[in-house]
Order: structure tokens, then sequence, then C-alpha cells
């Protein structure tokens, strides 16, 4: 479980490093006055160019050595 937890954040990671964000229109605030009218302001308009990201699995068999444990014996 932990080692999908890892995973996962660094493909998270990998996705949010690998992304470009291009501001195509400046916003601008509203403008304050005590009479306001219908001019609510213009948020920006923002373009973002994410990572092409493919995940998948593969099975592995990884040899693991032979480890004898020898205890010291109780007095």
């Amino acid at each position: 479980m932990k080692k999908i937890a890892i995973a996962a954040a660094m493909v998270a990671g990998l996705a949010l490093a690998g992304c470009e964000a291009k501001v195509t229109e400046e916003g601008e605030m509203p403008s304050v006055d005590v009479d306001v009218s219908g001019d609510a302001g213009n948020l920006p308009e923002v373009e973002v160019d994410t990572a092409d990201v493919e995940v998948g699995t593969e099975e592995v068999t990884v040899e693991v050595p032979d480890v004898d444990v020898k205890m010291p014996s109780e007095e």
C-alpha cells in the first residue's frame, strides 16, 4: 500500500512538473465604486498544456538471498 502511495505521488509530481501554462488574456479587477453598475470585471483566460503520462504495471521476479540467522543460546 505504501508503494502505491509513493508511486501515485511521483506520478502527480511528474504531471505537475510537466505542464506549461500560458496566459492568453490579462484579467482586470472590477471597478470599486459606491454606485456599482453591471461591470463585474474580467477573469484571465489561461491555456494549460499538460504532459502525456502513460502508467502501467509489469510483473517482475526478484531473487531473494537465503539468510540464516543464528540466535545466541540462552544461558
